[in-house]
């Protein structure tokens, strides 16, 4: 390509203005940001409304399904917090809690149901024992043979969540970044073109 060829190239390409990409690059850069903000502010929301439902003892699922439905699809809604947050970040305390608590309760009233059965029994066995003498080692024997088996405990990795944001995501906030990064490649080129070109054409 000869100089006369490229100053014929040159001035159908100077009337594109690489300005306009720098503009069109500021701009989809500030609608990124406040996107990515948005998507971290929602998936708080959606979070709180998972802490609210497990302490107060309503539907966490359908909270829950929200959440993770929102977070795996939108960028910028990792629930971690920091270095010390606790992981993982999604654990429902309160709903554990109530678990093992009204499962300790049902064990503790089936063995009192099961010493009260030993005393009845053992009081129609021996009737006229006062002294409690002969009724004690029938109530001990009974208490053995009969007794619940304690609870085992709930595994509290059923109750724990934690989940993956992606990368990227097709959202306002994934399309704005790819605009600014596309508009902004192209606004560097043109800048390093047009130089290029007064250099080589001058």
């Amino acid at each position: 390509m000869n100089k006369r060829q490229l100053h014929h190239f040159w001035t159908k390409l100077r009337r594109i203005h690489p300005v306009y990409f720098l503009i069109l690059t500021i701009l989809s850069g500030v609608v990124a940001i406040f996107a990515l903000r948005t998507n971290n502010q929602q998936m708080i929301q959606l979070r709180d409304a998972v802490y609210a439902a497990d302490k107060n003892n309503s539907d966490v699922q359908t909270p829950l399904k929200a959440l993770q439905a929102y977070v795996t699809t939108h960028m910028n809604t990792d629930l971690t917090a920091g270095q010390n947050a606790v992981y993982p970040p999604i654990q429902l305390k309160y709903t554990y809690e109530r678990l093992t608590s009204a499962q300790n309760d049902l064990f503790l009233h089936a063995n009192s149901q099961v010493y009260s059965d030993a005393q009845k029994l053992c009081e129609q066995q021996n009737p006229t024992d006062f002294s409690g003498r002969n009724r004690v080692p029938c109530i001990e024997a009974y208490v053995l043979s009969h007794t619940v088996a304690k609870p085992a405990n709930i595994p509290d990795a059923l109750y724990k969540f934690s989940f993956v944001s992606p990368r990227w995501s097709p959202d306002l906030a994934g399309w704005s970044i790819v605009v600014a990064v596309l508009s902004g490649t192209t606004a560097a080129f043109f800048f390093i073109t047009n130089r290029w070109f007064r250099k080589h054409t001058a």
